[in-house]
Parts: structure tokens; C-alpha cells; sequence
């Protein structure tokens, strides 16, 4: 049995931040280094996202290339990674030549059998900036469940995809105004024609987290639609295709291809380049993907569908573990408002491994979770300080004082052989939950076995039998000994760097297997340098991250300014009549949030219009204000309204508001 093991690529567009760790990364290196212990046959694949439109917009707003936006975020999430101990066998990213090729390929494939067929399709694009909106360029409300700051692709709320032009008030993310639709030519997925195939695929997948495997059995019920994989891009694998001139592939088409072409750079870096077919062609591989919930639809149903359909035998995934979401302190993380815990920070202040094991206690398995200071420094003090590091300082710590560090095999009493097998038993559930990657379980497990030690450490109360019974002193601390070998096998796919740490101090091997854990020292113990394994984190260091949590998410973000457009002529500016026009009437549009109907005054006549400004104001708020007004602009419907001119805005605070002229002047007036 060969084992492929990925976690979802994270986009390099920017930081890693705990909720990404606890939902797709510390699962999974927790998952590799267990089955590592098992002496299998592993290779952990990873690398970043490279391509897609939030790369092409920061690219556009700092004036830079998307290559420097990519080897930044790249080299910043591969630097997180390793401060909290996560450890790929490849970390690639999508941008690479490798992988373009291998991403047209299956395109090729798919297109030569009519899975993938074009048409001409509609779209949203934006007059202001001449382009078209593909997917994040534009935003809106969720047509499935009314969610609003929904993306074009999909709804981050109920995670449904639909087609982009469906999107209730759309608006250009680039600019903010609204988009009108035009036609354009794409290519199409046809989901449709693996349907079969891919319900008899699922049909043996009952061991799925039930919240995977009820989606999609879901939307196979539902019945499948076609899916656009190409977008009007620059910046991405070009469509291969004679008459497909800019035009890319659709990013979430190329990135899980991104697993194999990493694949494949592990085995060339192996100097074995035909390796990797070893792993993706072969039946006995299993591939098991780790992912947030939001990530379902695309590594259940298309990937598969996308691997079904070379025809070359590419094995499927086995189990597809997605997680739920980590929110901060009560609600929920927000990088734009900079609601965060970054990873990179973070190690600078406290050990990685205390934010591994704090994730695996708070692992959003089933349910979001939330991430507290408080709660974090309850579980490092409790947990790993007062109870396995407390179990080891004292046993060590004692060994040396009254043994010169030395504890020597011997029998044991009956009482003795209960602890060893209570904690083999507990050994026995710990190994269920790595296989079922149940992580926060076994956080509970292992410091069962701890606690056990301490108990046994004081009902036996060495300090008071030393002088009488030596021999029996020795069994104490020998049985401690043994529950500490088990525990550092048993914690080290979770807190790998401590527990090699621990068995340095007992100067045990740093080459074991899991299986060791279940038996007994042989061997003369000889302890090593003896130093605290953890410290306890104090108030004022906790207190002091609250506070710059708070303050950072307070402070006003940097000012993002869109590019200056191409220059223009004075003749061209003349023609736009820009006047003065007073607000009569305000009403909102039905069945919308963002959109006010406004009858305003511009001196000469009165004109119906719609502005999206209705969640910056209130109706009430506008009648008898005078506005800035765009007067001969070609009348648009807009919601069955004739609108009749523009009212001029500015993006504030994540908000459009009017623009409100303070310097007088009547309705009419023209604006020079």
C-alpha cells in the first residue's frame, strides 16, 4: 500500500493564518507522521496556488508583475510552514512551466473525448474598466441563499457554485461600479457525463465525513451542470487551443493538477523521474486530500471527474477529510479586516509546537471552533506545562537526586502491570484516531496516559518510601519511565520537535516505530541533560496579543488605490455635463439592499434614477441633500427602473458614498 497524502494549496495571494493551519495542514502532517510510524509507504504533496484573478488584481494595484505577487506569498507561506513544524515532501507552486504542460494536457485529453465542449456565453463586464469579470473580479449577493459579499464563482456562506452572471447586485471589485453583460466564448466541463461513474465511485465512500459525502451525494441527486473552465485572463496556464487567444484555464481546473506536477518534481528532485507513476498509476495508492469544507465541490466532483476522464488509470481519492472553520476570539476571521492570527508572527513569540497542540485540542473536526489567547494559554499551562511536563520533570528529576539518573529494568507488581496495561489500552484508541484523523480525541488520550503517570507517581509516593524500599522506588520510576517512552511515540506525529526532545533527555533512539510503544524498556535507563520541556505563558505576554489583536484589526487599513487610467483629451472630459442636482425623493429598490430609487432636481427638469449607494444611507437621510450628478449619461434599466443619469461616489470604508458638494450652489448648476 502506497499512500498520497495533500493538503489543499494555499493561495499565494496571501499570509497563512491559523485557521488555514487547523483546517488542512496540521491535520494532515499529523496523519503523515503517524503513518510513517507505521512504517508505510507516504508522500506528502503540497505547494502553492499561483494563478486565478485575486493575483491579477494585486498585481494591478501594486503595479508589479503576478510573478513577484507569487514568489512574496510563497516564500512567506513555505517560512509559516516551517515555524510550526509542517513538513511537505514537495511544495511546489502552479506558476511553474511542469506544470502548465501537464494542466494543458489534461485539458487536451479531456477536449479530444467531448467532455469539454465551448459555446458562447454571457458575462460580466465592466464598461469603466474594459474587461471582463471573471469569478472574484466581482461581487455580490447569493442568488441560492440571499448571502451578501458573495464571490462570482461561489458563496463562501452556503458553498454553492452557480453561473456568475445569476449574482444578484453585482459589483466590479476593481472599480465598485455595476457591470452590464455581455457575450463571450468559453469552454465547458460536462460534469453530466461522468455522473454514473462518479455515483458508483461515491457509493463505497460511507466511511466519508458526513458532512462530504451528504453534499455530494446532494448534488448528484440534483443532477450535474456544466462547468465553465476557462476565463478571460492574462495571467494563468494558456487554453491550448488555436482559436483560444486570452484565454486561460480556470484556476480551480489547474490547481488540483498542481498535486501530480508537484508529484512529479519530487521524483525528478529523486533523480527516479517516472517515479511518481508509481504513486498516481497505481491501484494500490490511496490518495487522501485534507481541506477546508469550502474546497468540497472541487476536490469530490470535479478532480475525480477530471481524473476519470484521461483514461489512464489515475488513482481516485480514497478520502477526501475536510474540515470545518477556526473563527478568532468569537467571530470570524477576516484577513481584509485584518482579524488574525498570522502564523509567521505568531512563532516569533511563542514555540510553533504550542500553536500545533493548542489546533489539535480545538481541531474543527465537526463544527467551527474558535481560537481564544485565554483558552490558548490555558491548554500550553495545563495541559503540556502542569501535566506532561510536570510528569516528566519530577520523575527525572527524582531519578537524578536519588538513582545518579540510572533506573534499571525489573518485575513488576501487579499493580505496576495494570498502569502499563491501561495505558497500552489507551494506546490502542490513540492509534484508531490517527487512522480516522481524529486529532482533538487523541489530545485527550494522550494526556490520559500523563495524568495515569502522575497518579500512579503519587499514590506510590517515592519521597516517602526511598529510605525504606529502594527496589520498589526503582519499579516507580521505571514504570514512569516506560509511560514516558509511550508517551513520546504517541505524541510525536503532534508535537514531533518535544517528544524527540524527551527521549534525548531519557536517552532513548530517535529511530522508533509505533508498535515500540506498546512494550517495556529492556535496557538500563541512563537519563540525559534533564531541562524543563515546556514553560508556562504568563498573563501579561497573553494580554499583550489581545491587545495587538485588537489594535491591528482597529487600525485603518493601507489605502488601496486602483491604477490611473490612461491619459485623456480636455475635449473628452467636456463632454460629460456634470451638474448639481437636489434629492426629492429616495426609496429602495425591491428586492435589493444596495440600490436606492432617487427622483432628484437638476434645475432644468426632474429625473428618475438608480444609485447603489443604499447601505450608506438611509432614504431619509438623502431627500432635500444635493448631490453630485452625471447628467447626460445614455439612459440604463436597471430593475425595470429607466435610469436616468449617475449619481458620482467614492469608495469609503468598504462603503460607496455620494459625493456631496459643502461649497453651496443650486440645483442645476453646472460643475466645472
Amino acid at each position: 500500500m502506497r499512500y498520497i497524502v495533500t493538503s489543499a494549496l494555499p493561495y499565494a495571494n496571501g499570509k497563512l493564518h491559523v485557521g488555514h493551519v487547523a483546517g488542512a495542514y496540521l491535520p494532515a502532517d499529523i496523519f503523515v507522521r503517524y503513518l510513517r510510524l507505521k512504517g508505510e509507504d507516504v508522500i506528502y504533496i503540497c505547494g502553492t496556488d499561483e494563478h486565478g484573478t485575486p493575483i491579477s488584481i494585486s498585481a494591478d494595484k501594486e503595479g508589479v508583475t503576478p510573478h513577484e505577487v507569487v514568489k512574496r506569498y510563497h516564500d512567506s507561506i513555505k517560512e509559516a510552514f516551517d515555524g510550526v513544524g509542517i513538513e511537505f515532501d514537495n511544495f511546489s507552486g502552479t506558476a511553474r512551466p511542469p506544470h502548465h504542460k501537464l494542466s494543458q494536457e489534461f485539458f487536451t485529453q479531456l477536449y479530444n473525448k467531448e467532455h469539454i465542449q465551448s459555446k458562447v456565453t454571457l458575462q460580466f463586464y465592466c464598461e469603466h474598466d474594459k474587461r471582463y469579470l471573471p469569478d472574484r473580479y466581482v461581487e455580490g449577493t447569493c442568488p441560492k441563499c440571499g448571502a451578501g459579499g458573495a464571490r462570482g464563482d461561489q458563496c463562501d456562506k452556503c458553498g454553492q457554485i452557480y453561473d456568475t452572471t445569476t449574482l444578484k447586485e453585482p459589483v466590479c471589485k476593481i472599480c465598485g461600479n455595476t457591470p452590464i453583460i455581455r457575450e463571450t466564448k468559453h469552454w465547458f466541463l460536462h460534469l453530466d457525463s461522468f455522473r454514473d461513474r462518479l455515483k458508483v465511485w461515491l457509493s463505497g465512500k460511507d466511511y466519508w465525513k458526513e458532512n462530504v459525502l451528504n453534499f455530494m451525494m446532494g448534488l448528484l441527486e440534483q443532477g450535474l451542470i456544466e462547468r465553465s473552465i476557462t476565463r478571460d485572463l492574462s495571467w494563468g496556464v494558456p487554453v491550448p487551443l488555436p482559436d483560444a487567444e486570452g484565454k486561460v484555464l480556470y484556476v480551480w481546473f489547474d490547481a488540483p493538477i498542481g498535486y501530480i506536477s508537484s508529484t512529479v518534481e519530487w521524483a525528478e528532485a529523486q533523480g527516479k523521474p517516472e517515479m511518481w507513476k508509481d504513486y498516481w498509476l497505481s491501484p494500490d495508492t490511496q490518495l487522501i486530500h485534507f481541506i477546508g469544507k469550502d474546497n468540497i465541490i472541487f476536490h469530490a466532483l470535479i478532480w475525480p471527474a477530471m481524473l476519470m476522464g484521461q483514461d489512464v488509470g489515475y488513482c481516485l481519492p480514497h478520502d477526501i477529510p475536510a474540515n470545518e472553520f477556526m473563527n478568532l476570539e468569537g467571530e470570524k476571521i477576516s484577513t481584509s479586516k485584518n482579524w488574525a492570527i498570522w502564523v509567521d508572527e505568531f512563532v516569533k513569540e511563542f514555540d510553533g509546537e504550542y500553536l500545533r497542540w493548542y489546533l489539535a485540542v480545538n481541531a474543527p473536526e465537526k463544527q467551527d471552533s474558535d481560537f481564544s489567547f485565554k483558552d490558548f494559554q490555558l491548554k500550553v499551562n495545563t495541559d503540556l506545562n502542569n501535566t506532561l511536563g510536570n510528569l516528566a520533570n519530577r520523575v527525572c528529576a527524582f531519578t537524578v537526586k536519588n538513582f545518579d539518573g540510572k533506573i534499571n529494568p525489573c518485575e513488576f507488581d501487579a499493580e505496576s502491570q495494570a498502569v502499563i496495561s491501561e495505558a497500552n489500552a489507551l494506546l490502542s484508541e490513540i492509534e484508531a484516531g490517527y487512522k480516522d484523523y481524529q486529532v482533538k480525541k487523541n489530545t485527550k488520550l494522550v494526556m490520559d496516559i500523563a495524568r495515569l503517570g502522575n497518579k500512579f507517581f503519587d499514590e506510590r509516593k517515592p519521597w516517602s518510601m526511598i529510605k525504606e524500599d529502594r527496589a520498589k522506588v526503582n519499579e516507580t520510576l521505571f514504570v514512569c519511565i516506560n509511560l514516558l517512552a509511550k508517551l513520546s511515540i504517541a505524541m510525536y506525529p503532534i508535537l514531533p520537535k518535544h517528544m524527540l526532545r524527551l527521549r534525548k533527555m531519557m536517552n532513548l533512539s530517535s529511530g522508533f516505530a509505533f508498535a515500540d510503544a506498546y512494550g517495556t524498556l529492556q535496557s538500563e535507563v541512563q537519563l540525559g541533560e534533564i531541562k524543563p520541556l515546556f514553560r508556562k505563558l504568563e498573563d501579561e505576554e497573553i494580554a499583550k496579543q489581545l491587545e495587538l489583536l485588537k489594535a491591528s484589526s482597529k487600525a485603518a487599513p493601507a489605502v488601496e488605490y486602483a491604477p490611473i487610467k490612461e491619459s485623456i483629451s480636455y475635449d473628452d472630459f467636456a463632454k460629460m455635463d456634470i451638474r448639481l442636482a437636489k434629492v426629492l425623493e429616495a426609496e429602495i429598490v425591491p428586492k435589493t439592499d444596495k440600490l436606492l430609487k432617487l427622483k432628484v432636481d437638476i434645475g432644468s427638469e426632474q429625473r428618475e434614477l438608480v444609485a447603489g449607494i443604499a447601505q450608506s444611507y438611509k432614504p431619509e437621510e438623502l431627500v432635500g441633500k444635493t448631490v453630485t450628478m452625471l447628467v447626460n449619461l445614455e439612459p440604463r434599466k436597471i430593475r425595470g427602473i429607466n435610469s436616468q443619469g449617475m449619481i458620482l461616489a467614492a469608495h469609503s470604508d468598504g462603503k460607496i458614498k455620494a459625493i456631496l458638494p459643502d461649497g453651496g450652489g443650486s440645483a442645476g448648476s453646472v460643475v466645472q
